[in-house]
C-alpha cells in the first residue's frame, strides 16, 4: 500500500544529519581554522555538528521589538511649556 502524496514530507532528504561526510568535516575544520593542507585525510578530529534554531529566535525577537514599538507609540509624551 502506498502513501498518499499529501502525507509525504517534502524536506525529508534535507533533514539534519548527525554524521558528516569526510568533505563536510574538512570544510567545518577549515571554518574553525583547525585544518592544514598538510594534514592527513585519515583520522580526522571530531567535529561538533549541532542543529541550530537561529530562525526561530530571530522571529521571536522581531515580534518582541514590534510589540515594544507599538507600546511606546501609544504612550503620549508630556508637553513642555
Amino acid at each position: 500500500m502506498s502513501i498518499d502524496p499529501s502525507l509525504k514530507i517534502k524536506g525529508a532528504l534535507s533533514r539534519h544529519r548527525n554524521v558528516l561526510k569526510r568533505a563536510e568535516r574538512i570544510e567545518q575544520l577549515k571554518e574553525e581554522d583547525r585544518w592544514n593542507e598538510d594534514d592527513s585525510l585519515l583520522g580526522l578530529p571530531k567535529v561538533a555538528h549541532r542543529k541550530s534554531h537561529a530562525g526561530r529566535k530571530d522571529v521571536e525577537e522581531d515580534a518582541d521589538k514590534e510589540a515594544a514599538t507599538e507600546v511606546t507609540a501609544e504612550i503620549p509624551k508630556p508637553e513642555e511649556d
